[in-house]
């Protein structure tokens, strides 16, 4: 009888950390929600001179979703060059909105990149920089 009461306590303890184990991976990890990033996109500065005539900026953004170590491209995306004087205002900024599903706080995290490249008079000039989303809706402004 001795042997069948620990056999019984064992496949009891087994079934009772099988279904377990999700309420208390979701406890420990947290629960999935969906972030929301915004792009603000605006002209920084005052490109009214003749020497930004022929002047252009094109805006590349990578958002990426590191979970366990390892990268997973979740956006990317390149917005044409215009010439800088037709980028709007910051009154007037250009506004971009992602909704990233299934985010993970405690493990999940979102590394946005952008690049910025620059040409006038035949050359070049790109400009990088980055973020990491840490609360529920993050912002990126992007002066250009």
């Amino acid at each position: 009888m001795k042997k069948y009461s620990k056999w019984l306590m064992v496949a009891v303890s087994v079934i009772v950390m099988a279904f377990a184990y999700k309420p208390i991976k979701s406890a420990i990890e947290g629960n999935p929600v969906d972030k929301r990033i915004s792009f603000v996109i605006y002209k920084g500065n005052n490109y009214t001179s003749k020497a930004y005539d022929k002047t252009s900026a094109q805006v590349h953004i990578n958002v990426e979703k590191v979970s366990h170590g390892k990268c997973i491209t979740v956006w990317d995306t390149t917005f044409d060059a215009k010439l800088l004087k037709q980028y709007p205002s910051i009154e007037n900024a250009f506004l971009k909105e992602i909704i990233v599903p299934h985010v993970i706080d405690k493990r999940d995290r979102l590394e946005i990149s952008c690049i910025l490249t620059y040409k006038s008079s035949g050359g070049q000039l790109q400009m990088q920089y980055g973020a990491v989303v840490m609360d529920e809706s993050g912002k990126l402004d992007i002066p250009i």
